[in-house]
């Protein structure tokens, strides 16, 4: 069989939960214009979180973005002005919805000096404002790799940095457009010196035609920068124009690399077929405080 014709396996079909919770969730994204990485990039976990769970990973600065990464759903093209009232609205959203951990990501915004550091700052005190008691995750990303647009996010305070590497070092450049691999390294590391009590974390998808080898050696790298989260996930081709799967890494598979990742001084990792960077945040913040 060939690679294009590959047939999803058994373990990852999902359990469709269309419950009032995510249903009331939606309508309410849609009354204050808000948007969700779930709905954008085709989050597998999207009936889970919302109907079981109870979370959501809003996605700020619009819904489009100015790189047009081949693994990722998100729509490309030239962004709207910014909205300067999404803060308030967002924080809102988590104080209705009676969030205790909350992630805040976004498109990227190259067309701004900032890459949007600003408009993320004001979204992270807002939400704390309205809601003291939730914990702040927030993935953004590399904001043009600037050290000030790093700092302005960073002086928030939030409880979780994340930024994804996304693959291996070796396939970032056909998979990742503007982002580099040793940029986000450098983010990372970046933001453990700004303030060491933050953790840090990071994600890798798998599929895309990496080895065992160049996994570990990813881990290797975000421990030598002093990440200690990891996620590991299977990549889904979102369309056909997309990049192709080319493996199907198993359950078992996945649970060796969790268990290899442990012993190399991560203090927390989610690693399976359907994990995405936000899945079971809310435990990740709390290992990550257990272990601090």
């Amino acid at each position: 069989m060939s690679i294009s014709n590959l047939r999803k396996p058994e373990w990852l079909k999902i359990k469709l939960n269309t419950n009032e919770q995510y249903t009331g969730l939606k309508k309410m994204m849609r009354e204050k214009k808000l948007h969700t990485v779930c709905e954008e990039a085709r989050c597998p976990n999207i009936h889970e979180c919302w109907a079981v769970r109870k979370t959501a990973t809003f996605m700020i600065l619009g819904s489009v973005c100015t790189r047009a990464c081949r693994f990722c759903a998100v729509q490309t093209g030239l962004p709207s002005e910014l909205d300067w009232e999404e803060p308030e609205r967002v924080a809102e959203s988590v104080e209705q919805m009676g969030l205790k951990h909350v992630v805040i990501t976004a498109v990227a915004r190259d067309d701004l000096k900032d890459g949007g550091a600003e408009v993320f700052a004001e979204t992270v005190k807002a939400v704390r404002q309205r809601n003291p008691f939730c914990t702040i995750e927030v993935l953004p990303s590399d904001l043009n790799g600037e050290y000030d647009n790093l700092k302005i996010l960073m002086d928030t305070r939030p409880d979780i940095l994340n930024h994804n590497i996304e693959t291996v070092k070796r396939l970032s450049p056909q998979v990742r457009a503007r982002a580099t691999y040793e940029r986000s390294l450098e983010f990372l590391r970046r933001g453990k010196l700004m303030n060491a009590t933050i953790p840090t974390k990071s994600s890798i998808m798998i599929g895309l035609g990496e080895t065992k080898e160049e996994i570990i050696e990813t881990m290797d790298d975000l421990r030598a920068n002093n990440v200690e989260i990891m996620t590991i996930g299977q990549y889904l081709q979102p369309t056909k124009r997309h990049l192709k799967v080319q493996k199907y890494w198993s359950p078992e598979e996945f649970e060796e690399l969790k268990n290899i990742a442990l012993s190399k001084g991560f203090s927390h990792c989610e690693a399976g077929p359907l994990v995405r960077s936000s899945y079971h945040a809310d435990e990740q913040v709390r290992a990550a405080k257990a272990n601090a």
